[in-house]
């Protein structure tokens, strides 16, 4: 959230194409409250905001589980449960149920897709190994990648699939397990401290690889240089991930013009946060999608128009990689879908190829 408010005050105070400050006038009121990431704590807070608050939308919620808490519930009372932060295919696939819930980025399943036809065209008949998140999250990716790979091939090649959760203290015992299977492809769907857990274990375990993928969500420069420093930089380099933005962290980016904003904005309105952090970037990335939807909605946005605009994108963001264009309809909700593979070479993410198309329409 605080990526959000540092962007949404930028918008309140710069004056926009109209000369007027906010959007067509109209300032955004962020408010947010911190719900501990429990599901119960978001239906608590989300009934708040909506009852008390009295807000025109939401937007930006985090976590799978926590969303599909509140999602009839907004539904319900038609409001725009928008952008939410988390990419399971649910925001997606189920819009007919749920017409007031939009997602944002690639959603899992699309991402370990991905994975998989890299695996089959470049390690064709090489073992497989999974280490993978046991809540929606993970199973979305694991789905994505054994379903690109087929069942016959999931069935003959992964001959580890290792599940943990989330609250564990240390993924040990999979890890163990994991190299006494000896498959030397190993695929990583973690969120990013039990990523670098990971990498440590592994690391110490003796676990050698002959390529290593690890999901967007735990795959900034910045998380992977504390990877670096848990595991050794040999170890690390060449692990393969996708991207959908620039990452603030990346030198590559430093000339870039949207990444100058970037700074700017965080020197001025988010004071004393580490702008180098992907998460924050995130926030001001969701949060310029968000106001894109609000200028598209009109002078006088109704919630209704607000997720007609969300449906009926398309349009770049400047803070996603150069050719990703968001792109909606009534039919189909995944507003951003591309992603670009990138190999890790200590301190940095390198781009390789081209933008993939992760729901090919």
């Amino acid at each position: 959230p605080l990526g959000m408010r540092a962007y949404f005050s930028y918008i309140n105070n710069r004056r926009g194409p109209d000369g007027k400050r906010g959007v067509y006038g109209r300032r955004i009121v962020w408010k947010y409250y911190d719900d501990g990431y429990n599901p119960a704590n978001t239906v608590q807070l989300t009934r708040k905001l909506v009852e008390e608050d009295r807000v025109f939308a939401t937007v930006g919620q985090l976590g799978t589980e926590h969303n599909l808490a509140v999602r009839a519930y907004l539904n319900q009372r038609r409001v725009p449960q928008a952008l939410v932060s988390t990419g399971a295919s649910y925001w997606g696939t189920q819009h007919k149920e749920f017409p007031w819930t939009t997602g944002w980025q690639p959603d899992y399943i699309a991402e370990g897709r991905i994975y998989g036809l890299h695996i089959k065209a470049n390690h064709a008949g090489k073992k497989i190994a999974v280490l993978y998140q046991n809540d929606d999250y993970g199973k979305d990716y694991l789905y994505g990648l054994r379903a690109a790979l087929g069942k016959a091939y999931s069935d003959a090649n992964v001959v580890a699939q290792e599940a943990f959760e989330v609250t564990a203290p240390n993924v040990t015992s999979q890890m163990a397990r994991i190299r006494a299977s000896g498959a030397p492809i190993f695929v990583l769907l973690a969120t990013p401290t039990h990523t670098i857990r990971a990498y440590a274990t592994g690391k110490a375990l003796g676990y050698n690889t002959d390529q290593i993928y690890l999901n967007s969500v735990s795959a900034t420069a910045a998380f992977l240089n504390i990877a670096v420093g848990a595991a050794g930089a040999p170890y690390v380099n060449g692990s393969l991930s996708v991207a959908y933005l620039k990452d603030p962290s990346s030198a590559s980016w430093n000339r870039d013009p949207a990444m100058r904003q970037y700074r700017t904005i965080m020197a001025r309105y988010g004071r004393g946060l580490n702008a180098n952090d992907g998460l924050y970037y995130y926030g001001v990335a969701k949060a310029e999608t968000f106001v894109q939807a609000l200028y598209k909605a009109g002078r006088n946005p109704t919630r209704a128009r607000l997720m007609n605009a969300l449906l009926s994108l398309n349009a770049p963001n400047k803070f996603a990689l150069p050719g990703v264009v968001q792109k909606t309809s009534r039919t189909d909700r995944f507003i951003i879908s591309q992603m670009q593979l990138q190999r890790y070479t200590h301190p940095d993410w390198n781009r390789i190829g081209r933008l993939i198309e992760g729901r090919p329409r």
